[in-house]
Parts: structure tokens; C-alpha cells; sequence
């Protein structure tokens, strides 16, 4: 579970509810079916329309890395799988890797070390890697799309509602008492689109950008260590060079986990 997200949800309404009780608004003012329905389908509307079906069938999935923790490998597990690697390489032969590659759960890693064992050359590996990482690249994009446009399109519906909400409230002014509730009733859908589009929607995607950043920086990673290995580097000068795309505090982590020090 990404304890962020759920962190950042958890103050999110506790903004929106604390702000509320020290303005003194009523918390049972929330409780407008009519403006949930704007906003809501009204945004999954909006959505429907301008997105194509098969991207919107992942709209559970986006959510599931929302929430969830990657389980994927990072840089730092990366750096010690390929220096042995590279030492059976160098010993071996890069022949004797074959036996690794069903111990491999990531696709993209297994065919590049595929290709490099299988004698293709080190521009034709990098080619076929980098035109995957550039087609995950396109698909992640187009996720996040679809929350940055949801982000777009709710707050303009809040306005709508309230639009809707002012049209019922002034239809009848009879009744003066009851017309500045009803007036304080019709903003709250402009309260609920400002709130998904600022608070749920835009960071979702952003969120949803940064992931698919960290793993294209892994993905980049096992790119140059598929081919530091098939062009026979040394694991000392492998794991230099793979170090090199850890962060200091990271790189220095990494370095005194395997109880050796930071070159720098």
C-alpha cells in the first residue's frame, strides 16, 4: 500500500473538514445528491467522451498503482545482480547466463539479457530496449491523461452546478428565508469540483507521471547493465558506472551495505 497516497487523501478531507468548522459551515451541507451527481458523473462523463474505450478499461488498473507500493526492482538491487553477472561473463562465458534467465521475473530484463546472450549486437539490444521503455513511456502518459483531464473538466462542472443550483434557488423568492440557504446550497458543487479536480484529480496524475518516471529510470539502468555485461566490463567497473545513476545518499547507502566505501 503507498502510504503517501493514503496519507495525502487523509489530509486532504481534513482540510476540507476542519476548514469548514472553524468557517462555522454545517458538515450536513455535503449532503447534496445533486451536486455529487454533477460532479461526479458529470466528470465520468466528460472523461468517457473524450477518451477512446481501451484506454479507459484501465482506469482500475491506474488506480491499483495508485495505491499500491511498486514491487518491481530498484537501482539498488539492480547494482549487485549485475556485477555477478558480469564476473560468471568474464569467467564463463556469457553462454553460462542462459541459466539465469528464468530466475528473472521482469519481461524487459529478461529479453535484453536474452538478446545480448543470444549474440545480438549492443545497437540492436539497445534499440529494441529503448523502443519499449519509449511505448510504456506513451502508455503511462495516456493514463495519467485521463486524470489530468478529469482535473480539468470538474472544477468548470462545479460552476455548472452551481449555475443549475442558483436557477432552483432564485426560480422561487417567495420564500427570503429559505433563499440564502438555497444559495449556499448551490455552491457546493463548485466546492466539490475545485476539491477533486485540485485535490484528487491533477495529483493523481502527477503522482501516476512520477512512477512511470522512476521505473523508466530503472528500466534505463538494466539497458546499460545488459550491455556493460555483454561488452565484458569488469564487475568493479560495472557497478561504478550502474552507482553512478543512484542518488549521493543512496549511492552512499548502497556502498555501505556492501560494506565497501563511496568513491567519492
Amino acid at each position: 500500500m503507498d502510504k503517501a497516497t493514503i496519507i495525502g487523501l487523509i489530509l486532504a478531507l481534513l482540510a476540507l473538514l476542519l476548514g469548514m468548522f472553524f468557517k462555522h459551515v454545517p458538515f450536513g451541507v455535503l449532503l447534496n445528491p445533486a451536486a455529487f451527481f454533477i460532479i461526479i458523473v458529470g466528470t465520468a462523463a466528460a472523461v468517457t467522451i473524450g477518451f477512446p474505450g481501451h484506454e479507459l478499461k484501465r482506469i482500475p488498473k491506474l488506480f491499483g498503482v495508485l495505491f499500491k507500493t511498486k514491487t518491481s526492482q530498484t537501482v539498488s538491487d539492480l547494482i549487485p545482480m549485475f556485477t555477478d553477472w558480469a564476473n560468471i561473463a568474464r569467467k564463463e562465458g556469457l553462454l553460462a547466463l542462459e541459466a539465469k534467465i528464468t530466475e528473472i521475473d521482469d519481461h524487459f530484463l529478461k529479453n535484453g539479457l536474452s538478446l545480448a546472450i543470444d549474440g545480438q549486437s549492443p545497437e540492436f539490444i539497445r534499440d529494441v530496449m529503448n523502443e519499449e521503455i519509449d511505448a510504456m513511456e506513451e502508455r503511462h502518459l495516456a493514463g495519467a491523461g485521463i486524470f489530468t483531464q478529469a482535473g480539468t473538466y470538474a472544477p468548470t462542472l462545479g460552476v455548472l452546478g452551481a449555475v443549475v443550483g442558483l436557477i432552483a434557488a432564485l426560480g422561487n423568492m417567495a420564500d427570503i428565508d429559505a433563499l440564502g440557504a438555497a444559495i449556499a446550497a448551490a455552491f457546493v458543487a463548485t466546492l466539490l469540483g475545485i476539491f477533486t479536480g485540485y485535490v484528487l484529480w491533477h495529483p493523481f496524475a502527477n503522482k501516476l507521471k512520477r512512477k512511470s518516471k522512476e521505473e523508466i529510470h530503472v528500466k534505463r539502468v538494466m539497458i546499460e547493465g545488459v550491455l556493460s555485461v555483454l561488452d565484458g566490463q569488469s564487475p568493479t567497473m560495472l557497478e561504478q558506472k550502474l552507482a553512478s545513476y543512484l542518488p549521493h545518499f543512496e549511492r552512499e547507502k548502497y556502498y555501505a551495505s556492501q560494506g565497501g566505501k563511496s568513491d567519492e
